[in-house]
């Protein structure tokens, strides 16, 4: 059997060694041969397809841990799985799209939009202590321009998931552009982290995820932070537009983790981010809305316990108020292990005045408007 060095494969194959190094601790791509007294590896001629294939499949931005099932298919089915993955990058490109129009319009002085057609929301929040434990540490919240969900952890959670809503709330009453909500949103996060700050007084164990979105008429202007999330269903596909900041999350991002393996995982609940940290960030991010979109924001109670395709099929029908409640019911039913949380908005054409705002707070009573 030919061997190569791992200097002259990963010349043929367009893979660095460090890459081969890092495949090989992830059993991605396995050296036919390592030197017992050097450590140094060899890779057999036969080999050069599969890291081509690896190759290809990272420059598509495939993550390391779906490049992995897929190798391990047949040629067919990985063809499949290469397709349903493009269809899903070019509909998350589609969304960042809307946002490179605004910025262009924006930046440009010119407007593609008729300013006077404005959109609003029709939306309802519910939160629902779960089966499992004690109290509520969630705060769900829904009004005319404002939605927010905050998972509170620690002996003080329900007051630093309470807090970091209520300093956003002032927003509801702010003159809002999409030019500036942006900055106004990033303000009010900084004064909700020093609330949070201060329900803590100084401890490491108190701290709350917070996931909101801010209306300005046309867009959406999102605040992440932590592992509650935020959906958009769009035409009849959901689409994930938060990205979790958990420890398993991290580990499915470098190749280390799948998302199966997550589930199970002894960290899967451990945060790597969480406001109220002094030096974690929020994700901040602008989304272009259009008539007939349903937003979801929610606390991982739910979806820990039903997966993204349920999430869907269930989002899809009914009033705001009713999803909300079919989602906590769909948690509780798989178990109730956490507490759970839903926020849902729809975008729709204005038919009158704009309904009073909704919440569902601590201690688990639930509100909609719409």
């Amino acid at each position: 059997m030919e061997l190569l060095t791992i200097g002259a494969f990963a010349k043929a194959c367009r893979l660095s060694p460090k890459a081969l190094r890092l495949y090989d601790e992830l059993d991605l791509l396995k050296p036919a041969r390592v030197d017992p007294e050097t450590g140094y590896r060899y890779y057999a001629s036969a080999q050069l397809e599969r890291a081509r294939l690896v190759a290809w499949l990272r420059r598509l931005g495939m993550p390391l841990a779906r490049i992995r099932e897929v190798c391990a298919l047949p040629a067919d089915r990985a063809a499949r799985e290469i397709r349903a993955y493009w269809a899903r990058v070019e509909a998350d490109t589609a969304v960042r799209r809307d946002l490179a129009v605004f910025l262009v319009d924006h930046l440009s002085g010119e407007s593609r939009r008729d300013t006077t057609n404005m959109l609003e929301l029709r939306y309802a929040a519910h939160s629902d202590r779960g089966h499992v434990r004690p109290s509520n540490q969630d705060t769900a919240y829904a009004g005319r321009r404002l939605l927010a969900v905050a998972d509170g952890c620690g002996p003080a959670g329900a007051s630093a998931s309470a807090a970091a809503v209520a300093a956003l709330k002032p927003l509801e009453d702010t003159e809002l552009s999409a030019g500036n909500v942006l900055n106004l949103l990033e303000d009010a996060v900084r004064s909700a982290a020093e609330a949070v700050q201060g329900v803590a007084e100084g401890s490491a164990d108190v701290g709350t995820t917070l996931t909101a979105l801010l209306w300005t008429g046309s867009r959406l202007a999102l605040v992440h932070i932590g592992d509650s999330r935020a959906y958009l269903l769009r035409d009849g596909e959901l689409f994930r537009i938060t990205h979790d900041h958990s420890v398993v999350q991290a580990l499915i991002d470098e190749g280390r983790l799948t998302p199966e393996e997550a589930g199970s995982h002894p960290q899967r609940m451990l945060l790597a981010k969480a406001l109220g940290g002094a030096a974690d960030t929020p994700d901040l991010k602008l989304h272009e809305a259009r008539a007939g979109d349903r937003y979801l924001v929610c606390s991982d109670g739910l979806t820990r316990e039903v997966s993204d395709e349920r999430i869907r099929e269930l989002l899809g029908g009914g009033e705001p108020e009713d999803a909300v409640r079919v989602l906590a019911e769909a948690a509780n039913a798989a178990g109730g292990a956490d507490n759970v949380s839903a926020v849902v908005a729809d975008v729709v054409s204005p038919t009158g005045p704009p309904g009073s705002a909704g919440s569902a707070g601590s201690a688990g009573s639930a509100g909609s408007a719409g």
